[in-house]
């Protein structure tokens, strides 16, 4: 199965409740690639890659968090690139 890589805009509650380090442990546990970060609006900013699968298991558990509260995401596909690690920006 070929790689993808998303952009994707978290809108909700997703500042000041853990949840670019749990996308990053998620991330890491799941092999993918790409990095999070904060937005001035309010919103978490992330370019994610890998298979489709493990990216979908990444956006379930990301909604599964105590305190974050996902309204809805904003997805673009973006070209592949060459990654090691996902980091938090």
């Amino acid at each position: 199965m070929a790689e993808v890589r998303k952009r994707l805009i978290f809108h909700g509650r997703v500042q000041g409740v853990g949840f670019r380090y749990t996308a990053k442990h998620l991330a890491n546990s799941l092999g993918l690639t790409g990095w999070v970060r904060n937005e001035y609006d309010g919103t978490v900013q992330m370019e994610v890659q890998g298979r489709q699968e493990p990216i979908y298991k990444l956006m379930k558990g990301l909604n599964r968090g105590m305190y974050i509260s996902i309204d809805w995401i904003d997805e673009d596909e973006l070209p592949v690139v060459e990654e090691e690690h996902f980091r938090v920006l």
